[in-house]
C-alpha cells in the first residue's frame, strides 16, 4: 500500500521531470498542484475508490486516475517513461533543496554534471560561481543542501514507519500464538527521526512475513531471547546506553520478570516509560518518585491552530469544526493564515471580518462546543504582527509564527521572536524554530531567552504536532515547565484527518515529560479563555 508520502513523492518527481524535459506545461502544473494539495493532507488512501480520491479539492479526474495507477502498480506510465529517459543521478539532483528542474538542466548541459557526487565536487571546485543565475552564495547553499541530504539518507519520520511496523507486529502475534514480540530501540522510544529498526521476540518467526517487510523502507534487525528474559531484554534494548549506565541494569540479568514495571521495581525505581529512556535526568527523577503522570491524548480538551478553505486548508470552517466536535472535543481554534502569507491565501482584513461573522453564526448552532476566533499571524521581519491593533484585539487568541526570511543568525531570529512574544496580543508562539525534520534545519534561537520571555509575557509555546515539525523540540519542555510556560499541542491541521497528528504531538510531549497540568489545550474552555486574557 502506497502512503500519502509515497504518492506525494511520485507526483512531485513526475512534475519535476516533466519540467526538466520541457513537456506540456498544463499537465506539469496539474501534477504540481496535486502534490501541493497532498502535502497539506496526510491523506489515507487505503481502501479509497477513484471517485473518493477525485472528490479531494484540487485533485481532478486525470490526477485521481494516476493516483489509482500508483496505488495499483507502484508507478504510472508517465513516470516510468520519464525515468527511463533521465539519468538516475539527475533524478537525485532534483531532490536537492533549492535546485529546480531549470537549474538542474542548466548544470547538466553547461557543466556535464549528472550526479549529486559530481555536483558536490563541482561546488568544491567553485565551478558554479561563473554560471548565470548562480554565484558564491547560491553555490554555498547548494553544497550545504547536498551535505544535509547525504546526512539524512535512509532516515524516516516516526509517523511514516509506525503503521506498517505495528501491522507487522500484529500479524506475527495473530499467526504465531504465544510468541512475545515488541518493537525496541528508536521505535520503542518514539524518536522523531528513525534510521534503525529493531524487534524483540522470544522465539524464531515461523511465518512468511516477506511481503510485509517490503512495505518498510528500512531493514529490520531481529533480536531473539529466551522467554524468561523477554521483559529484561525489552528494557535493555529500548533504552539508550546513557540510561542503562545509571540504573545498575546488569545486576538483574539472572532474574525473571513478568513485566517491564517489575524490572524497575527491582531497581527500587519509579517506572520509566520507554519514551523517557534517554539518560536525560529521568533516572534521577525516578529515584525521587518525581516523574509526573505523562500526558495522554485523552487529556486534550480542544484543538487549536487549524486551517480552512479561508486560507490554504482543504475543508470548510464548518466541516473542520463539525469533525472536531464529532471527535469529542469541546472547542476548536481556527487559525487561518494572515494577510502577508499570500502564498497560502492569507486573509485580508475584510475576509477576517467575514470569518468572524460565520463563526458567530455557527456558534449559535452548537451546544457544548465553541469555535474560537484565532489567526496564525505572520511574525514580520521586524518582529511585529500582521494586522493593526484594532483587528488584533478582536481575535480570541493569536498564534504568532515565522514563515518568511528564514535564513537568520541566532541574534536576529531571537530578537525577532522576542518582539512578537512581547506583543500583548500574542497568545501562542507557533513552531518556534521553523524546522522541517529531514528537510530543513530550523533557524537558530536562544531557547532559554525565548522561554523566559514567554514566561514573563504569559505566552504559551506550540509543540507543532505535524510529524515533520514536532517543534518546539521536546528536549526544551522540562525548562518550559520549570518556567511555567504552557505547551499547546497543535496539529496545524489543513484537513480534517490532520487532527490525527495530535497523537504524534503527544508522543513528543511525553518524551519531554509533559503532564496535562502544563498543557494549554488540556484546559477547559473557561480556563483557556482566562489564560488568553492574560
Amino acid at each position: 500500500m502506497m502512503s500519502n508520502d509515497d504518492i506525494l513523492e511520485a507526483l512531485e518527481i513526475t512534475a519535476k521531470l516533466m519540467e526538466l524535459h520541457n513537456e506540456n506545461p498544463f499537465k506539469t502544473k496539474a501534477y504540481t498542484n496535486a502534490a501541493y494539495k497532498l502535502s497539506k493532507l496526510r491523506y489515507d488512501f487505503e481502501g479509497k475508490t477513484q471517485e473518493e480520491i477525485e472528490s479531494i479539492e484540487g485533485i481532478g479526474k486525470g490526477i485521481s486516475a494516476k493516483i489509482v495507477e500508483l496505488i495499483t502498480t507502484g508507478s504510472t506510465k508517465d513516470l516510468s517513461d520519464l525515468v527511463e529517459k533521465t539519468p538516475a543521478g539527475v533524478i537525485q539532483m532534483l531532490g536537492v533543496k533549492g535546485l529546480g528542474p531549470k537549474k538542474v538542466r542548466q548544470l547538466s548541459l553547461e557543466l556535464q554534471v549528472e550526479s549529486i557526487g559530481e555536483l558536490l565536487y563541482a561546488c568544491n571546485e567553485n565551478r558554479l560561481i561563473g554560471l548565470k543565475g548562480f554565484g558564491e552564495k547560491t553555490q554555498l547553499a547548494v553544497k550545504q543542501n547536498i551535505e544535509f541530504k547525504i546526512l539524512n539518507t535512509n532516515k524516516f519520520h516516526y509517523a511514516a514507519l509506525e503503521k506498517p511496523l505495528m501491522k507487522l507486529v500484529d500479524v506475527i502475534r495473530e499467526n504465531q500464538p504465544g510468541i512475545q514480540v515488541c518493537l525496541i530501540g528508536q521505535m520503542a522510544r518514539k524518536d522523531e527521526v528513525i534510521d534503525k529498526l529493531d524487534m524483540l521476540m522470544d522465539a524464531e518467526i515461523k511465518i512468511d512475513i516477506s511481503a510485509l517487510e517490503k512495505t518498510i523502507p528500512l531493514p529490520m534487525h531481529y533480536e531473539v531471547c529466551k522467554p524468561d528474559e523477554f521483559f529484561y531484554k525489552s528494557v535493555e534494548f529500548s533504552a539508550k546506553p546513557e540510561h542503562l549506565e545509571k540504573i545498575n541494569f546488569s545486576s538483574l540479568s539472572h532474574k525473571k520478570f513478568e513485566s517491564e514495571k517489575e524490572v524497575y521495581a527491582a531497581l527500587n525505581l519509579q517506572y520509566i516509560e520507554p519514551e523517557l529512556r534517554e539518560g536525560l535526568g529521568e533516572v534521577e527523577r525516578a529515584r525521587k518518585n518525581k516523574i509526573p503522570k505523562l500526558i495522554e491524548l485523552s487529556d486534550l480538551k480542544g484543538i487549536l491552530h487549524n486551517h480552512s478553505t479561508y486560507s490554504d486548508g482543504v475543508h470548510t470552517l464548518k466541516q473542520m469544526a463539525d469533525r472536531c466536535k464529532e471527535m469529542g472535543y469541546g472547542y476548536f481554534g481556527i487559525c487561518d493564515h494572515s494577510k502577508t502569507a499570500v502564498y497560502a491565501q492569507g486573509l485580508p482584513i475584510e475576509r477576517v471580518l467575514d470569518q468572524f461573522k460565520e463563526i458567530e453564526k455557527l456558534n449559535k448552532t452548537y451546544s457544548g462546543f465553541t469555535i474560537l476566533k484565532g489567526i496564525e499571524s505572520d511574525i514580520l521581519n521586524d518582529g511585529s504582527l500582521d494586522y493593526p491593533e484594532e483587528i488584533l484585539k478582536q481575535f480570541d487568541f493569536i498564534v504568532a509564527s515565522v514563515h518568511s526570511n528564514l535564513k537568520m543568525n541566532e541574534e536576529k531570529a531571537t530578537d525577532r521572536l522576542l518582539k512578537a512574544i512581547e506583543n500583548p496580543y500574542t497568545s501562542i508562539l507557533g513552531h518556534p524554530t521553523g524546522r522541517l525534520l529531514l528537510a530543513r534545519n530550523g533557524y537558530p534561537i536562544d531557547h532559554k531567552k525565548i522561554i523566559d520571555a514567554c514566561s514573563a509575557n504569559k505566552v504559551s509555546i506550540e509543540l507543532n504536532a505535524h510529524p515533520y515539525r514536532l517543534d518546539i523540540d521536546w528536549r526544551w519542555i522540562p525548562y518550559c515547565m520549570e518556567k511555567g510556560v504552557l505547551i499547546a499541542i497543535n496539529p496545524d491541521a489543513h484537513h480534517m484527518d490532520g487532527f490525527n497528528d495530535l497523537y504524534y504531538g503527544v508522543c513528543a510531549a511525553r518524551k519531554g515529560m509533559l503532564d496535562k497540568e502544563n498543557c494549554l489545550n488540556a484546559l477547559s474552555l473557561n480556563e483557556l479563555l482566562q489564560k488568553f486574557k492574560k
